[in-house]
């Protein structure tokens, strides 16, 4: 018996898409792409969205759909069918969603000190001055308010998930979203309207492949499967919520066209602002977001009004996409314990995820001397847990799809009876999710860590 569904196929692309227009992309993307040289990475990135992303993509919401259950459930059922430990990569997707949950909510935490500090500058009598002084020093400098910040927003997730995976959609998400779709579109026109556009617009489209170095791929691989969700369960949970009358791979690739728009527009607000400075260590700091926008605030009349907005748009994207993990971590745990309610499998969640979190909460201060290669406990956290964890678990949940499906099912799950190119692509996409992707990954891992031994 199937254990709920989405109320509307919007209510599922709020938070599939949330998550694209939140931290992934807005945040993420911009460092990422600065740190590996600009137009050639993105053409690598959109290219690999569209094979390997896509196509992993449409085989866990399949998935999903097909068992009813969450990863966990699904990986130990195959395990017992097979008799193999194919369960290992089920508690791997586990795992990497409790980590990556807790680090997230710290940057998260980023976006609400920003919100708050834009909403005390409504107060202040010079603004503009008060704006363009907010920076990140005194948030990097207390480990205890970057905790405090995590925290509520986790608690905040914990009491929305609580609550069911319905209810909570389509009452603040439905009204947030077109609000930061118009706040974007005007930030990227006034940020295109800089003198430096026309060398962003060099950087990001006159590809130049030299600065592609041998992480670049695997860092590609990393941040499809982190912005569209991959290797964490949770889109084999959101697939377990489909009715069967959706045809997934259409869902999929809307979902992916979405992401890789959003993407593309991070990358035209933030790069005109960041080339205004002269260091080029700049485009790869993790906080480029934040110190980029209250630039262009100041810049633009009511600036302080429009980054209040768009940082509380901005924290509600991002409170929707950690809802989506959280929502992953409740169902699997339910899927495994099932006298435990709702409401306890989430507090179990909530607590587990904070005290991750205080680990990435204090890497900038109680545990600022613990560096490898140079970077911070934070900067590392990203790192192995992107660009090769996530892709270590994708590999293992295309093992965990193959086995757990035959071609019968799969052919019945993918084609579209109306449509009249969905049996030509299902050899396509098998073919790419079977081999290409695969080959894809490992090499992508094996270039990253011969980058790192060398």
């Amino acid at each position: 018996m199937r254990r709920g569904s989405w109320a509307s196929r919007f209510s599922f692309y709020l938070l599939a898409v949330g998550s694209a227009c939140g931290l992934g992309n807005i945040w993420r993307f911009p460092h990422v792409v600065g740190e590996n040289g600009g137009g050639a990475f993105l053409l690598l990135y959109i290219f690999l969205a569209f094979t390997v992303g896509l196509s992993i993509l449409v085989a866990e919401l399949i998935m999903g759909r097909s068992g009813e259950h969450g990863i966990l459930k699904i990986s130990r059922l195959v395990s017992v069918q097979q008799k193999k430990p194919f369960y290992w990569f089920g508690r791997l997707s586990l795992l990497i969603s409790v980590v990556i949950l807790a680090y997230y909510s710290v940057i998260s935490g980023w976006v609400l000190h920003y919100l708050t500090q834009f909403l005390v500058g409504l107060f202040n009598e010079d603004r503009l001055t008060y704006i363009s002084s907010i920076d990140m020093t005194a948030l990097k400098n207390s480990g205890s308010l970057q905790f405090a910040l995590a925290s509520v927003h986790l608690l905040l997730c914990g009491l929305v998930v609580a609550r069911g995976v319905v209810e909570r959609f389509e009452k603040i998400f439905t009204r947030m979203l077109p609000i930061l779709v118009i706040l974007f579109i005007i930030l990227v026109m006034r940020s295109f309207s800089l003198d430096t556009t026309s060398d962003v617009l060099r950087f990001l489209f006159y590809p130049d492949f030299s600065k592609l170095n041998l992480s670049s791929l695997g860092r590609a691989i990393g941040h499809v499967f982190f912005t569209l969700s991959l290797g964490m369960g949770i889109m084999v949970t959101y697939g377990s919520y489909f009715k069967d009358n959706e045809h997934l791979p259409s869902v999929g690739f809307r979902v992916t066209v979405i992401d890789t728009i959003v993407s593309i527009m991070a990358l035209l607000l933030i790069f005109p602002i960041a080339f205004l400075s002269e260091s080029n260590h700049y485009f790869t700091d993790p906080a480029l977001l934040f110190g980029s926008l209250p630039r262009l605030f100041v810049k633009i009349p009511y600036g302080e009004f429009f980054g209040l907005l768009f940082f509380l748009c901005l924290w509600l994207a991002a409170v929707n996409a950690s809802i989506g993990l959280m929502e992953a971590l409740v169902a699997n745990l339910k899927d495994k314990y099932s006298k435990v309610s709702r409401n306890q499998a989430t507090l179990l969640a909530t607590i587990g995820v904070l005290f991750i979190t205080i680990i990435p909460a204090y890497s900038g201060t109680l545990f600022s001397k613990l560096k490898v290669f140079n970077q911070s406990v934070i900067e590392n956290l990203d790192s192995v847990l992107i660009n090769y964890l996530l892709p270590i678990a994708g590999l293992g949940l295309i093992i965990i799809f193959f086995k757990s499906l035959n071609d019968t099912d799969r052919r019945g799950k993918f084609i579209d009876a109306k449509g009249k190119n969905s049996q030509a692509m299902y050899h396509h996409w098998v073919w790419v999710l079977k081999w290409f992707s695969p080959a894809l990954i490992i090499l992508a891992i094996a270039l990253q860590l011969i980058n790192l031994i060398k």
